[in-house]
């Protein structure tokens, strides 16, 4: 199966997607959730063979960077479109469609490692674990610009354009904190079961993503606990979601990218 192809036909589609809701946040034209969530579901369809392919070449508990970046952002499609029927999160394919798209483009053209040994269920239930709370987080991190867009936007008495396109500010602000309650709930279950299930953590390269990972994690319970006790709103939120989100980001792909791109370690 020729992944090039697989990858331009998901691009496009998530392109057309992310075009028509940018273009609904601008009020150019209609929303049409439905042809918005048809794309983006089109697009996944022609993205899970590719993601499937390139984890196939690199099996075991870190696969490449290029296999990381697809799997991930297809977790993270399949997320936004499955929340975005109870919830109105479809504001954030306007970004997350196109890096889902690049990032495809991208790993067929990079070498990935190969890796051996199989996954255990310990360590099946850390990746997925992990991989579902980096799409939600990210998720959050997307939701949390559009919330900050929009509480600059009041802040200076512009109600126009892309602020009557969103939802309420209080609803904005419902969805980022529900987000987040969510990946960290997923992101303490990683965290747990990696030191459960992972053993010898220097020779897989892995002491770098736990530290970040656990920073990460106090960021986003320093927030919540603040957010419930001492009322953190707006742009702190905002910030801190980003600031966590960044730190997570890092985590993941910060030590794949140093080892395989820079140091071209297997």
């Amino acid at each position: 199966m020729q992944a090039l192809p697989l990858a331009i036909m998901a691009f496009v589609l998530y392109l057309g997607a992310a075009s028509w809701q940018g273009l609904t946040l601008l009020r150019r034209v209609p929303p049409r959730a439905p042809l918005v969530r048809a794309l983006g579901l089109m697009g996944l369809l022609f993205h899970v063979p590719v993601a499937a392919q390139l984890l196939g070449q690199t099996p075991g508990l870190m696969p490449g960077l290029s296999a990381s970046a697809v799997v991930v952002t297809a977790i993270m499609v399949f997320l936004l479109l499955t929340v975005s029927l109870a919830k109105p999160v479809l504001n954030v394919a306007v970004g997350l469609f196109p890096l889902a798209g690049i990032a495809l483009l991208v790993a067929v053209g990079l070498p990935s490692p190969t890796r051996s040994g199989g996954l255990t269920p310990g360590i099946a239930l850390h990746a997925i674990s992990s991989a579902l709370a980096f799409g939600l987080l990210v998720i959050a991190a997307m939701q949390a610009v559009l919330l900050g867009v929009q509480n600059q936007a009041l802040r200076h008495h512009h109600t126009r354009g892309v602020v009557q396109a969103l939802p309420p500010l209080t609803t904005m602000e419902r969805l980022l904190f529900e987000l987040i309650w969510a990946g960290m709930a997923l992101l303490t279950l990683s965290i747990a079961s990696g030191f459960a299930f992972v053993d010898n953590m220097f020779a897989q390269h892995l002491v770098h993503k736990t530290i970040l990972s656990l920073a990460a994690w106090v960021i986003f319970a320093i927030l919540l606990v603040s957010h419930h006790i001492l009322g953190w709103r707006g742009m702190r939120a905002v910030r801190w979601t980003l600031v966590g989100c960044g730190v997570l980001l890092l985590a993941y792909f910060g030590s794949k990218f140093v080892l395989e791109v820079i140091l071209h370690q297997g």
